[in-house]
């Protein structure tokens, strides 16, 4: 498998790209993982990965979106994403995730990719803005990782992302970049209405067969102003997603991510661990993307880097979330995210500014942490080796976990019969 991913590699992607890839991201990237542990050890914080969501527009229509797509555009601007990113570079980082809405709507993208090349990025998109011009002009800045998204087949995708033809065009933009020697990936939400088409070794091929060398799995979150609860995947699913991750990799000759589990297989949320925030359109600074309340922004008058470390609002959510599971805390506990945003007078950042009636209204359910399983460990060696350097818990949960340490019993008391009947159910039917 490795030796395939090798050669993959190397007669696939252009090898200028490889080295930016090696270098930028991987041995920068390493070193940024050792000063963040340098900083934690010295009591300062700074996250060594950031989300940045760039722009709220998007020529989509997902279920399940949190994002204001419908809403005016507003992006961050050229200057401000500069700045962000020099202080950050001051801090050792080199890998970026930029996100939006629509990443390639920000018409300052490119100017913020070519003035960084020191660094690199990965653009989450939908893939239908990438052109075979576009994708010339990825391939020449070399520093960058298109991360398309396919929901699912034709049908799936148009229910998922409301419009028409949108697979097709998501796979003419990975066409596209992969003709251009673009290092390539795909993404999938995996839901209840894709579960059985995408998580599947077929899919796997078809994506070799492409000239993909990346996948990513996420799970679906219901949240959002239409968090359409029946795609959420049953905590069965997610340990059989696991499973699946873990045996691919020990077979298929291309990459693929998860961020929910560390080498031993344990569960744990990037943002607890202090390995990444996210800073939205308008700047400001949460915990992670779906969680939409910010108490700072970068447009603050005090450097990034002290913002970040004198933040008592993300520090207390790291402990919180530590504290009382390995999961997500925003799908399993939202009653305590509720009582962090009142405690800390933290604002709306939404353009729609109903967040907190949809976080006050949101349901329990279940997330990678599975207290009554056992874990399932990486079977390769590579992945043991890269999780445990840069991807494990960085101390927080053996500082602070304690399930039973509830600080409403009467809301765990639910929670955990809420996770009962969740669990007691069968998946729901796939809606093809």
């Amino acid at each position: 498998m490795l030796i395939g991913l090798a050669k993959r590699a190397l007669f696939e992607t252009d090898k200028r790209l490889l080295w930016k890839l090696a270098w930028n991201m991987g041995w920068k990237g390493f070193r940024s993982i050792q000063k963040h542990k340098k900083r934690l050890r010295n009591g300062r914080f700074f996250p060594p990965y950031l989300y940045i969501s760039i722009v709220n527009s998007c020529n989509l229509r997902c279920q399940g979106c949190w994002v204001d797509v419908a809403h005016k555009q507003h992006t961050i601007d050229v200057p401000a994403l500069n700045r962000m990113i020099d202080t950050a570079k001051k801090q050792g980082n080199a890998f970026f995730g930029i996100l939006g809405g629509e990443p390639f709507m920000h018409k300052g993208l490119f100017d913020v990719l070519e003035a960084h090349p020191n660094v690199y990025f990965q653009v989450f998109t939908n893939g239908h803005f990438i052109t075979d011009e576009v994708a010339k002009r990825l391939r020449k800045c070399g520093n960058v990782t298109p991360l398309i998204s396919i929901e699912g087949s034709e049908l799936i995708s148009d229910q998922r992302r409301g419009k028409s033809s949108v697979f097709e065009q998501s796979m003419t933009g990975v066409k596209n970049c992969v003709k251009n020697k673009v290092m390539t990936g795909v993404c999938t939400s995996l839901c209840q209405s894709n579960f059985d088409d995408l998580l599947n070794e077929a899919w796997i091929d078809r994506l070799v067969d492409l000239g993909v060398l990346y996948t990513w799995f996420h799970i679906y979150r219901p949240v959002g102003p239409q968090p359409t609860p029946e795609l959420a995947l049953t905590q069965a699913q997610q340990r059989q997603a696991r499973e699946f991750v873990v045996n691919m990799r020990c077979k298929k000759p291309i990459i693929i991510i998860d961020a929910y589990y560390d080498a031993n297989g344990e569960a744990l949320c990037p943002a607890a661990t202090g390995f990444t925030h996210h800073i939205n359109p308008w700047g400001g600074i949460e915990p992670c993307p779906i969680i939409q309340f910010a108490k700072e922004s970068i447009h603050d008058a005090r450097p990034l880097d002290e913002v970040f470390n004198e933040s008592s609002y993300l520090s207390d959510f790291r402990e919180l979330a530590a504290k009382h599971t390995r999961g997500c805390i925003a799908l399993e506990r939202p009653d305590l995210i509720e009582s962090l945003v009142a405690r800390h007078g933290a604002e709306d950042n939404t353009a729609r500014k109903t967040a907190l009636a949809e976080l006050k209204a949101a349901n329990v359910y279940p997330s990678q942490y599975m207290p009554d399983q056992t874990p399932i460990p990486e079977k390769s060696w590579l992945y043991r080796v890269a999780k445990k350097i840069a991807f494990h818990e960085y101390g927080v949960y053996t500082k602070h976990f304690k399930i039973e340490n509830w600080q409403d019993p009467m809301a765990a008391e639910k929670k955990q019969d809420a996770l009962i009947q969740i669990h007691s159910k069968e998946p729901a039917a796939s809606n093809k």
